[in-house]
């Protein structure tokens, strides 16, 4: 049987669905050589340093996730479904969804640095648009709902057996009209 050529994209490929399944604490060279089929040494020939690989990994997880949400969102209401869609995420994918919002983010000392590094920045104009608010108005209901977001998919990953999902959208839902009703009074 002739030898299996390992290859740079077979470890990361490994390695995301290792951390897919199991977290990205479990992305080790022993997991991936065994998942693989094959000795420790072609891993370390790849990633000289771990950090290496679960930056490949982190921007595997984060290109998942931009497809995952193009996929669900309700292009009818996008604003509202792009949150929802964060939230089916954690769900489906708590390990990513974990990834995603845990990675280490270089370069933000505030929240204007965190919405700009993360968000679109047509984003905010959208939103105006569609609900006839100033860019200002929108931008900060979005941001307030990014933060929410983020904070009850994080409980939503991490809770057993589960939050349910209509408790979670209800919330979700009156975190938006509360925001929205807040950012109809901001001013920039």
């Amino acid at each position: 049987m002739p030898k299996q050529r390992i290859t740079k994209e077979m470890v990361v490929n490994t390695a995301f669905e290792i951390a897919r399944n199991s977290g990205m604490e479990q992305v080790m060279v022993k997991n991936i050589a065994e998942k693989i089929g094959c000795s420790v040494q072609p891993i370390y020939s790849y990633c000289k340093n771990m950090d290496g690989l679960r930056q490949d990994v982190v921007e595997q997880v984060n290109h998942f996730i931009q497809e995952y949400v193009v996929a669900h969102i309700n292009k009818d209401d996008l604003f509202r479904s792009t949150g929802k869609s964060y939230i089916q995420l954690a769900q489906e994918e708590p390990h990513l969804f974990r990834i995603f919002i845990l990675h280490q983010r270089e370069g933000i000392s505030s929240l204007n640095d965190l919405y700009q590094s993360e968000a679109n920045p047509q984003t905010a104009e959208f939103i105006a648009n569609e609900l006839h608010i100033s860019v200002a108005q929108a931008r900060q209901l979005h941001l307030n709902m990014l933060i929410y977001t983020i904070g009850i998919g994080t409980i939503f990953s991490v809770t057993t057996p589960g939050i349910s999902t209509d408790e979670i959208y209800t919330q979700q839902e009156v975190a938006y009209e509360a925001f929205l009703k807040q950012a109809l009074g901001y001013e920039e």
